[in-house]
């Protein structure tokens, strides 16, 4: 499972590091909530998600984001449908300098489809609540997210 869970979250900074509006809401299962202290969005449709994802990487564009990285990443596995993980980002500037950071918390389902003649796997994001660094905390296991330089 630790290989899925790295492999979802690679597609997800990716997405963010190309600013990739189709791969990055590919990640989420919809409907969906996003959760940050100021409001909570759902997102039913994959017109939505591309909307407020826009929204998002209009600000990191003016922001500037030279880089973003995953500074700790865990995760659990909660039963056969469902992973809970936290991710503490950090998001730098064109100097180098810190200008968000926080903790997110991520509900995943896993989808299994019998499509083959081998069920596959796959995880999406259905929930992700954001907190304050000091609300971080580490699950089970820890696994890797590839940080990257933007372009």
């Amino acid at each position: 499972m630790k290989k899925k869970v790295e492999a979802l979250f690679s597609q997800y900074l990716e997405a963010f590091v190309g600013y990739d509006l189709n791969s990055v809401c590919a990640c989420y299962q919809l409907p969906c909530t996003l959760n940050t202290p100021d409001k909570i969005v759902l997102l039913t449709n994959v017109e939505q998600c591309k909307k407020e994802f826009n929204e998002i990487f209009t600000q990191l564009q003016q922001a500037n984001t030279s880089k973003i990285v995953a500074q700790k990443a865990s995760f659990m596995q909660i039963n056969a449908h469902l992973l809970l993980a936290c991710i503490d980002w950090e998001f730098l500037d064109g100097t180098n300098q810190t200008f968000a950071d926080f903790s997110a918390f991520y509900h995943i389902s896993i989808v299994t489809s019998d499509s083959s003649e081998v069920a596959k796997q796959e995880l999406k994001i259905m929930n992700v609540v954001s907190h304050e660094l000091a609300n971080s905390i580490s699950l089970t296991h820890s696994f890797s997210v590839n940080a990257n330089v933007l372009k």
